[in-house]
């Protein structure tokens, strides 16, 4: 599992009072809207606006009533590894209408971030990430690492640190959505859920070349009550994978592909005891792809998958 550092404290700095509504109807006032720029996020793709949106998130975290961060189209905001802390006062909403991305790949990040991760959300409960639109991972300069597969001399892979960042990842939370976004390239997985329930993906769309290597669109662990539905994971690996000690795995009208299909697991490494239990794959399209739904196991774990049923799911190779 990718490490995870400790919270940061939240910050201290004076906060400026909240924006305007993302658009011209308000809900009666009763969602406080805090505009990323108005905590000095510049939005050219250049700078570094790590510390506007942690500001902005513990300003919307301290509120008692719902809470909107906001990111507006027509700018793109360069973060650092972050980690957005919980729980929060109220729901939050982190709607994302213009661009997010990391640092351009492994020289350009901080000796002192976590290479494992990039955006983490920390035992937040009643969030939103959504909006129209985009995460670019940047992944290209992680890709071609001499670590990875086949990017060695003669296309073998070679020893020397290999860490790359997941995209998103939300970590030990509880009542999540994430809609209506276009994600791309992460260096690793786009998104992974640890320790999570309830989560709802909706309208999601993922994107990486078909030979990116490791670079799952969902992975989920230790998670339950996950619901993924009318999304498209086009990308070079698992469209969704599924490890241990995830039960209630409902994914309906998903478009995979190309990639390795659907995954549960892998499972039982290092002899370990793994379960999964009650996934439904329904309504689903997997194309030009080396599996359709399958289960990858260890040798010399143990455990069990049960109850997993596929209705209607069409697969093409």
């Amino acid at each position: 599992m990718p490490e995870i550092s400790a919270p940061p404290e939240p910050s201290t700095a004076l906060a400026p009072e909240p924006s305007g509504p993302p658009d011209d109807e308000n809900s009666g006032g009763s969602t406080e809207v805090f505009d990323v720029r108005k905590f000095g996020a510049i939005g050219d793709g250049v700078t570094d606006d790590t510390n506007a949106f942690k500001m902005a998130w513990d300003t919307a975290c301290q509120v008692n009533s719902s809470s909107t961060i906001y990111v507006p189209n027509g700018f793109s905001f360069m973060i650092q590894s972050t980690i957005f802390t919980g729980p929060c006062q109220g729901g939050l909403v982190f709607q994302i209408d213009g661009t997010l991305m990391p640092p351009d790949g492994p020289e350009e990040w901080p000796k002192n971030n976590s290479k494992r991760q990039w955006l983490v959300f920390y035992r937040v409960n009643q969030m939103s990430l959504q909006g129209g639109g985009a995460i670019d991972g940047r992944g290209q300069k992680w890709w071609d690492l001499p670590c990875k597969p086949h990017k060695g001399i003669n296309a073998t892979t070679l020893p020397g640190p290999c860490d790359s960042p997941v995209a998103i990842r939300f970590f030990m939370s509880s009542n999540l959505t994430v809609q209506g976004l276009k994600v791309k390239d992460s260096p690793q997985f786009h998104f992974r859920f640890d320790g999570c329930q309830n989560v709802h993906v909706e309208s999601l769309h993922i994107t990486a070349p078909a030979l990116s290597p490791n670079t799952d669109g969902i992975h989920i662990a230790n998670t339950n009550g996950v619901q993924i539905y009318n999304s498209v994971i086009s990308n070079g690996d698992d469209c969704v994978s599924i490890g241990s000690g995830c039960y209630d795995v409902d994914i309906r009208n998903l478009t995979c592909g190309p990639g390795h299909g659907i995954s549960i697991g892998s499972l039982g490494n290092h002899n370990s005891k793994a379960c999964v239990h009650n996934v439904t794959v329904r309504d689903s399209v997997i194309k030009v792809s080396d599996n359709g739904v399958r289960i990858k196991t260890w040798q010399g774990g143990s455990g069990a998958v049960s109850d997993v049923r596929r209705l209607c799911v069409g697969h093409t190779l």
